[in-house]
């Protein structure tokens, strides 16, 4: 008997962001909530725009729809965190992750309020 939370789990599985320390993936889980500026869980392509352009990737529309559509499993047109974090694995690569978090939140935080 296989239930069908067992199959969805496999469709998902929690060890899909190969070489991410939990540390990274909380550094990314922080970003993905930055840029999730309607609070709807996923990132949009005017969101995902904004956020790149934090992080130092000048980027077209079609470029931004692409980089959704290559991750958007779920085909909903957004990214959810999962996806967020397969991509920034790849875009972001070796670089240091919390540098460029702050680098984004200094950008978007420009009235220093910190929120």
């Amino acid at each position: 008997y296989q239930s069908s939370a067992r199959t969805v789990r496999k469709d998902k599985p929690r060890g899909r962001h190969h070489g991410l320390t939990q540390q990274k993936r909380q550094e990314i889980k922080e970003a993905f909530e930055l840029f999730d500026t309607d609070g709807s869980g996923t990132i949009d392509a005017k969101e995902l725009n904004v956020a790149m352009r934090a992080l130092g990737f000048e980027m077209t529309e079609e470029q931004i729809n692409q980089m959704i559509a290559d991750v958007d499993k779920d085909g909903s047109g957004a990214i959810d965190f999962d996806e967020f974090c397969h991509m920034m694995t790849a875009k972001i690569g070796e670089r240091d992750t919390k540098e460029e978090l702050m680098k984004a939140f200094r950008i978007i935080d420009q009235d220093n309020n910190e929120h």
